[in-house]
């Protein structure tokens, strides 16, 4: 399958909702909050279609970086059930690691579950490392968050 990133329009808050309550059953973000999010001057969202039938969005990535601050954070990530292990997850961080980059952090930071050793992996395949836990951090569940963190490489530049 092959996708297209592009910025996320509150167009998209429908779609976007619908992959979110789908992957975040107990604990996904309410309309308004993601509608905020998707209107805030700090935030990048990506939103990935599919090449060959545009109108089906399949994931979405967020990031909070204001330009010139040192530290960023990925708010959120979800990729649609059907679309999963095909790369997609790491397109999206990628892409909001380098957004994070152009405006100027250096570091950058996430949550994810404890009981989501998926995520984790990739996660620290792009070079994030665990540095904190916030104990039931995911409610209703109970579940802990690991808090990640990666300082961001800047790109090397070779002479041809």
């Amino acid at each position: 399958m092959t996708w297209q990133l592009r910025r996320a329009t509150p167009a998209d808050l429908d779609a976007i909702m619908a992959i979110e309550e789908r992957v975040f059953e107990n604990d996904a973000w309410s309309r308004d909050i993601m509608a905020a999010e998707l209107g805030d001057r700090h935030g990048h969202y990506l939103v990935a279609v599919r090449v060959d039938h545009p109108s089906d969005l399949v994931g979405y990535a967020g990031l909070r970086s204001p330009r010139g601050e040192p530290q960023a954070d990925i708010q959120t990530i979800a990729v649609a059930e059907h679309a999963r292990r095909q790369g997609l997850g790491r397109v999206l961080l990628q892409s909001l690691i380098a957004e994070a980059r152009d405006r100027g952090a250096a570091e950058l930071f996430l949550e994810v579950r404890a009981d989501n050793p998926g995520a984790q992996s990739l996660y620290g395949m792009l070079g994030f490392e665990p540095i904190a836990v916030r104990p039931q951090y995911y409610q209703p569940d109970g579940v802990d968050a690991i808090v990640m963190r990666l300082e961001i490489p800047r790109p090397e530049v070779t002479v041809a």
